[in-house]
């Protein structure tokens, strides 16, 4: 049986990069999103509807794909995010609430679907896509960024008790804008270097699943050469 990776979170960017670059590496891929997916579907990516925010559609996902692929993901790949970019006196208790459902509780459920099958093989790797607003809450994230926070601190919680029974938890923070049709068109007079490739994303996130175990990363650090830090 082939080794089996879920991307949660795809679209035009860091998610189908990833879901590109493990099909490359190998892997048959399930892809999680509410959208439409038919676009990145191949011969060894197939597309499952999920919606990180209800933990149902979560469970229901993980039931199609296991009877899809014939077994339980060696890899997670957690790509979802979501938050308003708004102040303090501007969000809604609903806007703070949608950005823990989908970066936090998300990554939860889709653990809890893993997690049992990773136990027993005595492997399995969850990597998180996050955020430079896990560390520093800015005027506009009042949202977004308690939502990431949190994220970072279940991740590491993760990590930690998951770690000695061969799970391989990480998290790649993002700092970053990433090349995508619609921040080139919002950016138009910035280089080429200015902008975080998706691929190069998924190369780095291939590259901490392959880490040999005597030398795990838990958190790294992604942006572009020229970036001001």
């Amino acid at each position: 049986m082939s080794k089996i990776c879920v991307v949660v979170g795809v679209g035009p960017g860091n998610g189908a990069a990833c879901a590109r670059r493990f099909a490359a590496d190998g892997y048959v891929v399930a892809m999680l999103a509410r959208g439409d997916l038919s676009a990145y579907e191949t011969p060894t990516c197939k597309a499952f509807a999920c919606d990180v925010s209800d933990a149902a559609s979560i469970a229901k996902a993980f039931v199609d794909l296991r009877a899809t692929f014939g077994g339980d993901p060696e890899v997670v790949v957690y790509n979802a995010g979501s938050g308003v970019f708004k102040d303090v006196e501007s969000i809604t208790a609903e806007d703070l609430e949608s950005a823990f459902r989908v970066n936090t509780v998300g990554l939860f459920h889709v653990a809890r679907e893993v997690i049992p099958a990773m136990k027993t093989s005595g492997r399995g790797a969850i990597v998180v896509i996050g955020a430079t607003a896990s560390r520093r809450g800015g005027k506009q994230t009042a949202a977004f960024a308690p939502a990431k926070a949190a994220q970072r601190s279940l991740c590491e919680s993760m990590a930690r008790s998951l770690g000695p029974a061969g799970i391989h938890v990480a998290l790649v923070v993002v700092d970053g804008v990433i090349d995508l049709e619609r921040t080139r068109e919002r950016l138009p007079d910035k280089p080429d270097d200015f902008f975080l490739r998706p691929d190069d994303i998924a190369t780095t996130v291939a590259a901490v699943v392959a880490q040999p175990r005597s030398a795990w990363t838990f958190e790294l650090e992604v942006r572009p050469f020229g970036e001001t830090w």
